[in-house]
């Protein structure tokens, strides 16, 4: 990883941290340049009210993403789902309540203080489906063919090297398996500098990918059935934007029959 990579992702993790932080002391975090108020852009604005209010309310003000991986992946009973960068873990506890008793639920993130948060959450919810991994979404520590659905909310814009998160994706999950994620995308016209202008890396707008991008790098990757749906401007040129992709029947991955580690 050059020097550039690593001075990126260490900002990224002192962001996420502070915010874990200020939750824990009884504030409010969201993406963007600073901790706001959930509002219509970022935040736990997208979740439902019974979502939220099933929820302890740390989970829900650790809410940092745009939009609802939950409502995008249509999880079903017994499945097992993997989140890319689970901050506070509200989309793991609300996927553990889809996935019921026989599913399992999974986070992943490389933020202790997040992580921390996240253990403590899903404690005061009794969810007892739930498992939280600590790493990076370009290295997940999980078995090959082995992850129904794979979420994330607004993380994989955070990403130091999006080929690699959406190589790992593709590995983790078992043939028809499907992600679903909200991210933060740019109009195909603009270039990286003009993405930057219009915001900083830790505040999801500089590493966005574009859209063709994005199908690219999915596509690349081995993704079939890729979808994405703008639903609101995040700035001027930039969305967020529902993600939908499959992978195919026929593509396990070599090497990995192991099963998921249950607790």
């Amino acid at each position: 990883m050059s020097e550039q990579s690593t001075d990126l992702r260490e900002t990224v993790r002192q962001r996420y941290a502070a915010a874990a932080a200020q939750v824990s002391e009884g504030g409010i975090a969201c993406c963007g340049s600073e901790p706001v108020e959930v509002d219509e852009t970022f935040g736990a604005a997208f979740y439902e009210a019974d979502e939220r209010d099933a929820l302890p309310a740390e989970a829900v003000a650790a809410s940092l993403g745009c939009g609802n991986p939950i409502a995008v992946a249509e999880l079903s009973e017994g499945e097992r789902v993997l989140d890319l960068g689970s901050g506070g873990g509200i989309d793991v506890l609300l996927s553990a309540r889809r996935v019921g008793s026989t599913g399992r639920a999974y986070g992943l993130d490389m933020t202790d203080e997040m992580l921390a948060l996240a253990l403590a959450n899903a404690k005061k919810a009794g969810a007892t489906n739930v498992e939280f991994l600590k790493g990076t979404i370009e290295a997940i520590p999980l078995p090959a063919n082995t992850i129904d659905v794979v979420i994330s909310n607004c993380v994989i814009n955070l990403s130091v090297d999006k080929a690699a998160v959406f190589a790992e994706a593709f590995r983790v999950l078992r043939p028809g398996g499907r992600l679903g994620v909200s991210d933060v995308v740019a109009d195909d016209a603009l270039t990286p500098g003009q993405r930057a202008e219009r915001g900083d890396h830790a505040g999801c707008i500089a590493g966005a990918l574009s859209f063709a991008e994005y199908r690219a790098g999915l596509e690349g990757a081995g993704f079939a059935n890729v979808e994405i749906t703008p639903t609101h401007t995040v700035a001027d040129g930039m969305h967020s934007a529902i993600v939908r992709a499959a992978k195919p029947l026929g593509a396990a991955t070599e090497g990995a029959a192991a099963e998921v580690r249950t607790a």
